[in-house]
């Protein structure tokens, strides 16, 4: 239930524990359910998706101090269509356990092969 992203100054690793889930839901008042659903609704707050990232981030093990560096450096400067994707992605994580992606080098050939006859 992790993500692994780019952001900022290298690869960064982002996990929205229960912990950090329950911070979420104290600083924006409403429960996990709702609070994704207005954001895949297009109905959120600029700090919605800045806390989305920095808790991802102190979830996946950095320090809350370099947390908030990295947001003031690399998120609240740059245009929210950068930011909205990795704060999806990351919510997404928890949200499904959606796994990483996995490169063409590491699907079974059998799988490969009927992906390639389906046409996908």
């Amino acid at each position: 239930m992790q993500h692994s992203a780019y952001f900022g100054d290298g690869e960064k690793t982002f996990a929205l524990t229960t912990e950090m889930i329950h911070e979420l839901e104290r600083k924006s008042g409403v429960g996990i359910g709702a609070f994704y659903q207005r954001l895949i609704a297009g109905q959120f707050y600029f700090a919605d998706l800045m806390e989305v990232v920095r808790l991802g981030l102190i979830g996946g093990g950095t320090s809350p101090a370099e947390a908030q560096t990295l947001i003031d450096t690399y998120a609240k400067p740059r245009p929210i269509n950068e930011t909205f994707p990795l704060a999806l992605d990351i919510l997404d994580a928890r949200w499904s356990g959606k796994p990483e992606p996995i490169s063409q080098g590491e699907i079974d050939p059998a799988i490969q092969e009927a992906l390639a006859e389906a046409g996908l």
